[in-house]
């Protein structure tokens, strides 16, 4: 049986500074990656509660209505303007 010849193949490298420089910008990408990730998530948590926030503004808002009806409400000291006056 003959033997093969195995063809010995050079590994080429990039030099140690210049994969520390490479690994250092990977190592703050994943970082800033993941704090994106994390602002992402408390941007989902904080829109469902606004989600919550208005549903309760628009309960008010009604309960509000069905007793003084269309009127517009002065948020600073709470008097009232009939909308029909508005206009």
């Amino acid at each position: 049986m003959a033997k093969k010849a195995t063809k010995k193949t050079e590994v080429r490298k990039i030099t140690q500074e210049e994969l520390q420089e490479v690994n250092k910008y990977a190592a703050v990408i994943n970082q800033l990656q993941m704090q994106i990730g994390g602002v992402e998530m408390q941007k989902a948590d904080l829109m469902t509660e606004m989600a919550k926030l208005r549903a309760g503004m628009q309960e008010v808002q009604n309960a509000l209505m069905a007793t003084y009806g269309d009127v517009t409400v002065n948020l600073t000291d709470g008097t009232i303007t009939d909308n029909a006056s508005n206009s």
